[in-house]
C-alpha cells in the first residue's frame, strides 16, 4: 500500500504543477516557475532549512525541515516577482515600475524583495490552485515560506525570486498540524 500510496501523491504532484501553471495571470503575463522535489532532494532541502534556522534564529525553519524529511514530496512554485508588469500602479511604493526595477537590481535580492505586488498576487493564486487541488484529491500539505526561502536558496527555481513550498503526504494522520515550536 505504502509504495501505491507514493505514486500517487507523485502525481497529484504533478497535477499541482499544471494547477499553478494554469492559474490566472496578472495580465496574462505567467512568471510562475514550479518543480517537485522528492527522494534525496527532500534531505538536502531540509538541512537548507536548518542551516538558515541558525543563520536567521528562525525556530519555526527546524520544525518545518522535519514536515519536510517526513513527506513523499514537496512542491515549490515560485515567480520572478523582480520583473516589472509596466503598469506603473505604485502599490510596491515606487512611483514606476522601472524605478523598483533599478531598486530591485542595486539591493534586492530572493526572499527580501522590492517585488512587484501583482507578481506576488500571482503566486498566491497559483499556490491557492496547487493546494486546493491537493486537497480535493484527500492530500496532506501545507503552505510553507520556510520551505520557499531554502528551495530558491538552493536554486531549486533559478529563475524565481520568491517562493513557496508545499509538502505533501498521504499518511493516517496528517503530518503538518498538531505541530509544535
Amino acid at each position: 500500500m505504502r509504495d501505491q500510496g507514493f505514486e500517487a501523491v507523485i502525481q497529484v504532484a504533478r497535477l499541482m504543477l499544471v494547477a499553478a501553471r494554469t492559474a490566472p495571470k496578472a495580465k496574462g503575463v505567467d512568471s510562475i516557475e514550479a518543480t517537485i522535489v522528492k527522494g534525496d532532494g527532500l534531505l538536502r532541502l531540509a538541512e537548507k532549512m536548518r542551516e538558515l534556522s541558525r543563520e536567521r534564529g528562525y525556530s519555526f525553519y527546524e520544525r518545518d525541515a522535519g514536515n519536510v524529511e517526513a513527506s513523499d514530496c514537496v512542491v515549490v512554485i515560485g515567480a520572478r516577482a523582480q520583473e516589472a508588469l509596466g503598469m506603473d500602479c505604485r502599490m510596491c511604493g515606487y512611483p514606476s515600475c522601472a524605478e523598483r526595477v533599478e531598486a530591485w537590481r542595486s539591493r534586492g535580492e530572493p526572499m527580501r524583495g522590492p517585488f512587484c505586488e501583482f507578481k506576488v498576487m500571482d503566486l498566491g493564486i497559483a499556490v491557492g490552485s496547487a493546494v486546493k487541488l491537493a486537497s480535493l484529491l484527500n492530500v496532506d500539505n501545507r503552505v510553507m515560506y520556510s520551505v520557499g526561502d531554502a528551495a530558491i536558496s538552493l536554486g531549486l527555481l533559478p529563475g524565481s525570486t520568491v517562493a513557496l513550498g508545499i509538502p505533501l503526504a498521504a499518511r493516517g494522520k496528517n503530518p503538518y498540524f498538531d505541530r509544535r515550536g
